[in-house]
C-alpha cells in the first residue's frame, strides 16, 4: 500500500474571516487547540508573517518532542501555513485555508508530509517513531483525528469572540 502524504479536513465556523484568521495566525493558540501540541514559543515579537520562526513543544501519552517551525505563507484572510522539522530534517507542512461561507468561514486544515525518500527520509521516519511514538503508517489516522479536534476547538474559541458570548 502506498504511503499517504497529504490530508485535509474542513469545517464551517460561525465567525467572520478576519476573526478566524487572526486566531489561527497567532501561533501561540496552537497549544490550546491541538491534541499533540502543548505550547508554541514564537521567536519574534511581531505578529506571524512569512519567515517567522517558532518552536513547538508536543506530547502524546508518554512521548514528548519538539519541532522547529517557520511560517511559509501568511496571506491575510486567505491562507496561513508553516513548515516543521527536527534536527534540520523537514517533517511536514501544516496550514489553513479560509473562505467565506454564508455568514461564517470555511476553514480547511491541511497537512503535507515533507519527509523525502532516501537516508534523510528514513532518519526522519525513525525519529518520528522514537520521539513521537508514531510510525508513518499510523500518522494519517492520528493527524485526521487531531485535525478534527483542532478545528472543533478553533470553532469553540471563535464562538467566544462573538458579541454577547
Amino acid at each position: 500500500m502506498e504511503r499517504q502524504r497529504s490530508l485535509e479536513e474542513s469545517t464551517v465556523i460561525d465567525a467572520p474571516l478576519a476573526t478566524v484568521y487572526g486566531l489561527v495566525s497567532d501561533l501561540r493558540n496552537m497549544g490550546r487547540w491541538s491534541p499533540e501540541c502543548r505550547s508554541v514559543r514564537v521567536l519574534s515579537k511581531t505578529s506571524a508573517r512569512s519567515g517567522t520562526r517558532f518552536v513547538g513543544f508536543n506530547r502524546r501519552g508518554p512521548f514528548i518532542w519538539f519541532t522547529v517551525g517557520r511560517v511559509v505563507e501568511a496571506r491575510q484572510d486567505r491562507v496561513f501555513a508553516f513548515d516543521v522539522g527536527v534536527f534540520g530534517l523537514p517533517i511536514a507542512r501544516w496550514g489553513y485555508r479560509f473562505e467565506p461561507e454564508g455568514t461564517g468561514t470555511r476553514v480547511t486544515e491541511f497537512w503535507q508530509d515533507l519527509r523525502s525518500g532516501g537516508t534523510r527520509g528514513r532518519v526522519a521516519d525513525l525519529l518520528g517513531t522514537i520521539f513521537a511514538g508514531t510510525n508513518p503508517a499510523r500518522r494519517i489516522a492520528l493527524n485526521r483525528a487531531g485535525m478534527r479536534a483542532t478545528l472543533t476547538a478553533i470553532a469553540a474559541t471563535a464562538a467566544l469572540t462573538r458579541p454577547g458570548a
